[in-house]
């Protein structure tokens, strides 16, 4: 049961803003900072690359591939060609 709910919007060095909702309200500053680390270390992981091109087949054309050297540089545009279609394996 969340006795307490604590909203705060932190932004951090890596590049991303967080809302974090905290059962405690009364965590210190190095606490919640060592939370944030945890957190960054977590979507790190998950963000990276080599994570994305194993979610992800594309479809080009009539084929499809699993190359990470495709599939990256087909998604380095913001928009895919025509015809063209990522896949997600999940």
């Amino acid at each position: 049961m969340w006795l307490s709910l604590s909203k705060r919007i932190i932004e951090m060095d890596h590049n991303r803003e967080l809302l974090v909702l905290l059962r405690h309200t009364s965590l210190t500053g190095e606490a919640l900072e060592q939370h944030m680390e945890c957190l960054h270390m977590v979507l790190r992981d998950t963000e990276s690359s080599d994570a994305f091109v194993t979610a992800h087949e594309l479809v080009a054309r009539n084929r499809i591939t699993s190359k990470k050297s495709k599939i990256l540089s087909s998604t380095a545009t913001p928009f895919l060609k025509p015809f063209y279609f990522l896949i997600n394996k999940n």
